[in-house]
């Protein structure tokens, strides 16, 4: 990579430029993210994954632009116009809207009016008065009449056309203009569609609507451009066209010098034409443009964030679980799952109206719970979730079988993909959907790698945003999550597989094969013999796979197979075994990290031992607890300002926390009623209803602490 490119990159991410350039390296040798955060810290100054990510970013952008610049080279050299110093300006670019200004007047053009001129053979004209070489313009463009030209007008305005595209292809005058709009404001209104449409009337907060460019929040502008796609709104950034027509003029005049009054006439109007015609449209779109880039990067990592907390969420762990898909008409669909989340039984009760065979569905469910060894029971979020938790409760369940409720969002997608039709092909996408809620609560992180993760409800305008950016940040944070876990290589689906560094979904699949062959891995050295999966390969993925009862206890840690040898020293320092070693936080702590610094492996590596020998395999995670929504409060309806009530963080936007508090409209805490503390997702906390606005079920919360 070019040195231009590793500085700019040094200086986005914060970090030394000798970090940036090693980190390339490792991309280019086919190292994961995961693997150059987790176990080549040495080389990366102890970058986390997200910086390492970010680099991967900006270097996969700078590899595009390069190839750009050299398709653009080309072009310039079969028109013969690439002198010295253009090549120098183009390669030593690193902004791609400077590198198109760059490129603009060699561009091949459709035709213009300025084609139109040339063709007409005015571009003479135009250069002496681009050149500023006449006095009289009116005089000059007599020498230009033919049969194409009838008068003397006909040829100034033909090489006004020409001047004023020159203008508008000016590198520099862009960029003043670029800087200007920048710190204007962004101004909204109705258009007539707006007025004739229902449907318009979510954007009335728009409808006559201005704000500095550069202060408005990036959900206002999402909600704001989607408006405009619909036809909605009409949008357009304020900039006063006499001020930018004077700041082009006198940018001409500095680059030339200052024509005659009459020449200077002539000039004005092709800078008004250009601005008017030419530069406004243009770079209106460019900034805003260039602001939704910002709003998008801004909603994605929020979206980013809030999927890190879901994905991270507390399991319960390998408990067999009953699982419940609440409704009042087609019923409880209800799933029993072992403790690996095999699906043991399932069936249908009709608790609620209209049916009410309460007493028949009590009997039901005790017996299933005693039959099949519940210990755990989830139950959805959806219709009927508060009355099927009620219902529960009166079963008079064993006081250890703890009661979830379990967040719905995205289960209808699962049980109606291929994925599930893969593990159920024999049951309806009812019997699926029940036992994603089950799943969800014993592994949150394992269950929901299977659904798209603009479908589990926790995004801003997810749909808005730029949808490949999206996905590379959305991929890039389940596979962080994944791997800070780790995975049980002899219990985990392929979907979680395949988000291990260095595998994908066919390895993944090849691993299944093998692990079904052989009845399951007993080390992480069986790894080797799985067909397709090479040496680069298991380095990158060895490290992140678990092997529970492994006959070398390391193969259940994070420690790396390549530095085994180092554990094995430090245990054979202490006149002990490696297994005795594993977990004695005494005596590891004795070791000093110090003594076993080799090669590439440095003190960040060792240290990084040292911790995962004294909580070996500990899943980062927390434990899942259990949650009671108020008594008495189950519609809108039951809700009066000044309640205080518990309730569940389900999404976080850059304006606010949307809080389930158990009725079907989720409340809103605006970011000014957050007493400045921060929520995650899905954390129990309080809160006071501030308003309640029936007409449009909207419930206004003020947050009293976190739980």
């Amino acid at each position: 990579m070019k040195d231009i490119y590793i500085k700019t990159i040094a200086s986005k991410v914060g970090i030394k430029e000798w970090q940036v350039e090693n980190c390339v390296q490792l991309f280019e040798e086919g190292n994961t993210i995961p693997f150059i955060s987790r176990y080549r810290k040495e080389k990366t100054g102890g970058l986390d994954d997200m910086q390492v990510s970010e680099i991967q970013h900006w270097n996969e952008i700078f590899a595009e632009m390069e190839k750009r610049k050299a398709g653009i080279l080309a072009t310039i050299r079969e028109q013969g116009k690439l002198t010295d110093e253009l090549r120098s300006k183009i390669e030593n670019c690193v902004v791609s809207s400077e590198l198109e200004d760059l490129y603009l007047p060699y561009r091949p053009k459709r035709r213009t009016r300025a084609t139109v001129a040339k063709e007409k053979g005015l571009e003479p004209l135009a250069d002496r008065m681009w050149e500023v070489s006449i006095a009289d313009p009116l005089a000059e463009a007599r020498k230009f009449l033919n049969d194409k030209v009838s008068t003397v007008e006909d040829a100034l305005a033909g090489a006004r056309d020409i001047v004023a595209e020159r203008i508008s292809e000016t590198a520099a005058i862009r960029d003043d203009l670029r800087s200007i709009f920048r710190t204007r404001r962004i101004e909204s209104k109705a258009t007539k569609a707006a007025s004739e449409s229902l449907e318009a009337q979510k954007y009335r907060t728009y409808f006559n609507f201005s704000m500095p460019l550069q202060r408005i929040p990036s959900h206002n502008l999402l909600a704001i451009l989607r408006a405009q796609n619909e036809g909605f709104l009409s949008v357009s950034i304020d900039a006063d066209p006499e001020k930018c027509g004077n700041k082009i003029y006198y940018d001409f005049c500095q680059e030339h010098r200052y024509p005659s009054q009459r020449l200077g006439e002539q000039i004005r109007e092709a800078v008004d034409d250009a601005y008017k015609r030419l530069l406004e449209p243009s770079i209106s779109n460019e900034i805003l443009k260039e602001a939704k880039e910002k709003a998008d990067i801004e909603s994605i990592n929020v979206f980013g964030e809030n999927l890190t907390q879901l994905l991270l969420s507390p399991p319960v762990g390998q408990k067999r679980t009953m699982a419940i898909d609440p409704g009042f008409r087609n019923g409880c669909k209800i799933a029993c799952l072992d403790e690996q989340g095999n699906l043991l039984h399932h069936e249908i009760i009709f608790p609620h109206p209209p049916q009410n065979e309460k007493v028949k569905s009590i009997m039901a469910v005790s017996a299933m719970i005693e039959e099949y060894g519940i210990e755990a029971i989830a139950i959805g979020n959806g219709t009927a979730s508060r009355e099927t938790e009620d219902f529960i409760k009166r079963v008079g369940i064993p006081n250890n079988v703890k009661v979830y409720t379990v967040s719905e969002d995205g289960a209808s997608i699962y049980s109606a993909s291929e994925v599930a039709r893969k593990e159920f092909p024999d049951e309806d996408v009812t019997v699926r959907g029940a036992v994603s809620i089950g799943r969800r609560l014993m592994d949150p992180l394992a269950e929901l790698v299977k659904i798209d993760p603009k479908s589990l409800g926790v995004g801003q305008y997810q749909h808005d945003v730029d949808q490949n950016l999206l996905r590379e940040k959305l991929d890039n944070v389940v596979e962080r999550c994944v791997n800070s876990v780790g995975v049980n290589l002899n219990t985990a689906s392929p979907y979680l597989l395949s988000y291990v560094s260095g595998i994908g979904p066919a390895l993944a699949q090849n691993i299944m094969d093998y692990r079904t062959k052989i009845g399951g891995f007993s080390s992480r050295e069986q790894l080797k013999k799985v067909p397709k999966l090479g040496p680069k390969a298991f380095e990158q993925c060895a490290g992140f796979l678990r092997i529970h009862g492994a006959l070398n206890p390391l193969d259940n840690s994070a420690v790396h197979p390549e530095c085994y040898h180092i554990v094995d020293k430090m245990a054979a320092d202490l006149a002990i075994s490696t297994k005795e070693l594993v977990g004695n936080k005494a005596l590891i702590s004795k070791i000093d990290p110090q003594k076993y610094i080799e090669g590439d492996f440095g003190l960040p590596t060792i240290n990084d031992i040292l911790k995962e020998l004294a909580k070996p395999g500990l899943d980062p995670r927390e434990a899942a607890q259990e949650f009671n929504f108020a008594e008495d409060i189950y519609e809108i309806d039951d809700l009066k300002v000044g309640m205080e009530l518990p309730g569940i963080i389900t999404n976080i936007t850059n304006f606010g926390a949307f809080v389930d508090i158990g009725i079907h409209e989720n409340g809103l805490i605006h970011v000014s009623q957050m007493n400045h503390q921060k929520v995650k997702l899905h954390q129990h906390v309080m809160v006071s209803v501030l308003a309640v606005d029936l007409d449009r079920n909207r419930i206004s919360l003020r947050l009293l602490k976190t739980v």
